[in-house]
This record gives structure tokens, C-alpha cells and sequence, in this order.
């Protein structure tokens, strides 16, 4: 609603200015834009494909607590309190690990969200850089989107620019790759110094990130093989107790036979 009363309010004051002088204005088709931009489509498929990789390891993760559960569920009448409340907390724990996930993948600073703004990101600065161009040329004071939440109600074909919006990115594309190609034929094989500290820069945080997430994962398996430690020192004792229980028994069998027998 906000949006629709703001574009109200834009063409009235463009009414109110059309005395002045005329305007000009123009439109695009982002959507249709950025399926004929190859580079976008290439980033989208590899968005796609990361996007199931990572709900199929989450998917797993949560049909494992799920057997843990029916597990317990089927167990509990033959279990101590003790070992009921390890079994419970080993849950716990997989669901703490779960939500990790989750917000690790598509948490708002997630991977997805990293990944989208490297790939994505560019190709849509192509993009509005190729109309801030095509307007200052063409002299247009507005350009609307015709796929985005704002209402048009009509629009003249003949005023739609998206054709020379990708005309725009492919000449830039191809004048980059002549570039690219005459950059490398001119330019030694050698890395510069920038280029080698640019290059140190950029694998000392990748391997940061590696190193955190390592760090991650060992705490989580220190904490699980110290849930196990506990839960076999646990049963150890009560394995212990119950045959202290059964000693103690059989003696006391003996000792009443032996009374008996003396009887």
C-alpha cells in the first residue's frame, strides 16, 4: 500500500511539472533481464544446487533425532531414570546442532546469503549500471521496474528499454573479456606483489573460516564422546550395584541353606 501511494503521489507530481516541460519515462522488465544474462543464470543453478546439498544434510540430521526419538519412545519402560535423561539430553543436543545448521546455511548472515551477494550481487550492478547509462543518454527522468511490486497499469511497448539494457551488459561483457585477453597476453605469468598479498589475504580468511568451523565440529564431538564417557561410567555402576545386589543374595541363599541344613 505504502509502495502504491508513493507511485500515486510520483505521477502527480510529474503533473504538476508537465508545464515545465515534458517528461520522459521509461521502463524495464527486470525478470526478463536477468534470464537472458547468462551470468545470472549459471549463478542461480549454482545457488539452486547449494540450496539442496544443504537441505538434504539438514533433512538427515532431523530424520536422525526422529529414530533417536521413536527409539526412547519404544525403550523408556526398560530404561533407568538415569539413562532416560542421557538419551533425552543427547537429543537435545542433536536439536541444538540442527538449528546450527540451519542458521549456518540460511541464517540472515548464512552462507546463502554470502554465497547470493557474491554471485548475484555483480550482475545486478551490471544491470543498474547499464540503465544509469542508457538514461542519462536517452535524457529519461523516470524508470520503473515492471516486474517489481509497483502497480502499472499500463505501458506502451515502445517504452520498454530492457532490450538495450542487455545490449548495454553485452557489450560490456565482450569489451571486458577483450580486455581480459589482451591483459593476459601482455602480462606475466609471475603474480605481482598485490596481486600475491590480495591472493595471501584471501586464503588466510578462507582459512579462518575452515579453521572455526573445525573448531566447531571438535567441540561437538568432544561434548557427544563426554555424554558417552558419562553414560558408560553410568552403566558401569549400575551394572556394578546389581551384581554387588545378586552377591549379596546368593550369600544370603547359602547362609539360610547352610542354617537349614544344620536344623
Amino acid at each position: 500500500m505504502k509502495k502504491i501511494l508513493l507511485f500515486l503521489v510520483l505521477l502527480f507530481s510529474i503533473s504538476l511539472s508537465w508545464a515545465q516541460r515534458s517528461q520522459i519515462i521509461a521502463y524495464i522488465d527486470m525478470e526478463y533481464i536477468l534470464e537472458n544474462v547468462p551470468e545470472y543464470l549459471e549463478a542461480q543453478n549454482t545457488l539452486d544446487a547449494k540450496v539442496v546439498k544443504w537441505q538434504q544434510k539438514l533433512d538427515k540430521q532431523a530424520r536422525f533425532i526422529e529414530v533417536l526419538k521413536t527409539d526412547l519412545a519404544n525403550e523408556k519402560a526398560i530404561l533407568t531414570k538415569d539413562l532416560i535423561e542421557e538419551k533425552e539430553e543427547e537429543i537435545s543436543l542433536k536439536h541444538d546442532e540442527l538449528r546450527r545448521l540451519e542458521s549456518l546455511y540460511f541464517g540472515p548472515k548464512g552462507d546463502l546469503f554470502t554465497l547470493r551477494k557474491q554471485l548475484v550481487k555483480p550482475i545486478q550492478d551490471q544491470v543498474y549500471n547499464a540503465i544509469q547509462n542508457i538514461s542519462a543518454r536517452k535524457k529519461y527522468d523516470f524508470v520503473f521496474d515492471k516486474s517489481s511490486e509497483l502497480v502499472m497499469l499500463y505501458s506502451n511497448k515502445k517504452y520498454d528499454i530492457s532490450e538495450l539494457v542487455l545490449a548495454s551488459i553485452s557489450r560490456t561483457r565482450l569489451v571486458g573479456e577483450k580486455n581480459d585477453k589482451n591483459k593476459e597476453k601482455n602480462t606475466p605469468k609471475e603474480l605481482s606483489a598485490g596481486q600475491k598479498q590480495v591472493l595471501a589475504k584471501k586464503e588466510t580468511v578462507a582459512a579462518k573460516k575452515l579453521s572455526d568451523r573445525e573448531t566447531k565440529k571438535k567441540a561437538i564431538a568432544d561434548k557427544r564422546k563426554e555424554l558417552l564417557k558419562k553414560r558408560n561410567e553410568k552403566r558401569e555402576l549400575l551394572k556394578a550395584k546389581r551384581d554387588a545386589l545378586n552377591k549379596k543374595k546368593q550369600e544370603a541363599r547359602e547362609k539360610q541353606k547352610t542354617q537349614d541344613n544344620n536344623n
